[in-house]
């Protein structure tokens, strides 16, 4: 494991389960598993160096 890969982790805790998204040394907890899924994709996406588009093609020039 490198220090720029992204860890989702679940915990399980006496009040309920917490999911834990790691990076290196630092840690964020949410309480919900789909907001701790989409910060970790994202988070993962952006340290790749990959662009993040909501319109597929947008790469392309316009007109070609």
């Amino acid at each position: 494991m490198s220090e720029r890969d992204v860890l989702l982790e679940r915990m399980d805790r006496p009040d309920g389960a917490r999911w834990c998204v790691r990076l290196g040394k630092r840690t964020l907890m949410f309480d919900d598993e789909g907001a701790a899924r989409a910060f970790a994709a994202q988070l993962h996406m952006r340290l790749n160096g990959e662009k993040l588009s909501l319109v597929p093609g947008t790469d392309k020039e316009p007109g070609s």
